[in-house]
């Protein structure tokens, strides 16, 4: 995978304030699967990648819970009341921005998610050129025709029609001037022509086809050929410590020693929790679970696996499986691995089939071999949700 782009500041506004219904369904189209997770979090997750100061999401009025859902575990991201029409929606996106004065703007559509950093990576070296604003475009290479009452008109000069695409950009400064200035239609068809209506020049970069726009039920059937994998690998430590309880695959293990932590220092579900967080690409336990919180002295580990679920789930994926090994050289695990794999099904809800609890000890040898702690590797696979 190539490296992310060292990119300038930068604001975003992705716009999902739309009814979406051409898709048809009871859902707007942009709160719905594409490739595992719901459409508009795919380009969410790429501006907040990039570097995004912020991230302004849009949105239509009683929508807020269902786009929470499909955002959640992002950081960074705020939501605001759209409009009846899109440019009063980016409108409102702007007046909310809190670092937006002398900064770069970026303005995507939701519905277009597979969002190349090198097509970013172009707008704001156009903004650094001096333009006030910059949009990908593409040449259009079929002939093209004006039509009337279903009958071909005259042709236009296609070597001077271009495809416009989202994400666009801009001196925050001059759109958000043009968008208080604006006088046209109610329906502008973007923000370059509102920048251009107010006197704005536009530079063109090199937009991409990746950039497609999902608008009907086909290009959300197209886009899954097959079964969508993720796997994810969690590793975790804690000390053995006199005077503690033994907890392990949330099983509580009667032993002269327990595992030290802030938590019940489940070293075997925090290694899972990791796993399946690390699998959608959401951070690890501490990042959810500070160990500096006071709320999560003591707390059960099952907790935070059920969450990690929970956010796969939202993310568009189920567990698939789950492979654990124990490191340790005692207490042994076999005499316990039923129950084990028992309660690790239950909190997944996977069939115990498709879990699996190995042990392991390093002969001896470092911490683990001296009794001082016990280590746990896991490996998740998630499995795109029907």
């Amino acid at each position: 995978m190539n490296a992310l782009p060292s990119l300038p500041p930068f604001e975003a506004i992705v716009v999902a304030a739309g009814k979406g219904l051409r898709v048809g369904g009871d859902k707007p189209k942009q709160f719905r699967q594409w490739r595992g997770k719901p459409l508009v979090r795919h380009s969410v997750e790429t501006l907040i990648a990039l570097g995004a100061n912020e991230v302004v999401v849009a949105i239509a009025q009683g929508t807020q819970a269902i786009a929470e859902e499909a955002l959640a575990g992002l950081t960074g991201v705020t939501f605001v009341v759209g409009g009846k029409t899109r440019q009063q929606s980016v409108s409102n996106a702007l007046k909310s921005l809190t670092n937006g004065l002398q900064s770069r703007v970026l303005i995507h559509d939701a519905a277009r998610p597979d969002l190349p950093p090198a097509v970013i990576e172009r707008l704001l070296s156009a903004l650094e050129a001096e333009a006030v604003g910059a949009i990908p475009v593409l040449p259009i290479v079929d002939s093209v025709v004006f039509a009337k009452d279903d009958m071909m008109g005259s042709s236009p000069d296609r070597d001077t029609l271009r495809r416009v695409q989202t994400p666009q950009a801009f001196w925050f400064d001059d759109i958000m001037l043009a968008h208080r200035n604006w006088k046209g239609p109610p329906t502008a068809g973007d923000d370059a022509q509102v920048l251009a209506a107010s006197g704005g020049s536009v530079a063109l970069v090199q937009g991409d086809e990746r950039l497609k726009k999902i608008t009907f039920a086909e290009d959300f059937e197209d886009t899954m050929t097959g079964p969508q994998f993720r796997v994810g690998q969690g590793y975790d430590v804690h000390r053995l410590a006199e005077g503690e309880e033994l907890w392990l695959c949330g099983i509580k293990l009667d032993h002269h020693k327990g595992l030290a932590g802030h938590s019940d220092a489940d070293v075997a579900l925090h290694a899972i929790t990791d796993a399946v967080l690390g699998a959608i690409g959401a951070g690890d336990i501490g990042t959810h679970f500070p160990p500096s919180d006071p709320e999560w002295a003591g707390a059960r580990s099952a907790q935070f696996l059920e969450h990690a679920v929970k956010l796969a789930a939202n993310a568009g994926y189920t567990i698939g499986n789950v492979d654990l090994t124990l490191i340790c050289e005692a207490p042994k695990i076999g005499p316990h691995r039923p129950a084990m794999r028992s309660q690790v099904a239950i909190i997944t809800g996977l069939s115990e089939d498709a879990v699996s609890i190995k042990a392991t000890t390093t002969e001896r040898l470092g911490f683990t071999g001296r009794e001082e702690g016990i280590a746990a590797q896991a490996i998740v696979g998630l499995v795109t949700a029907a």
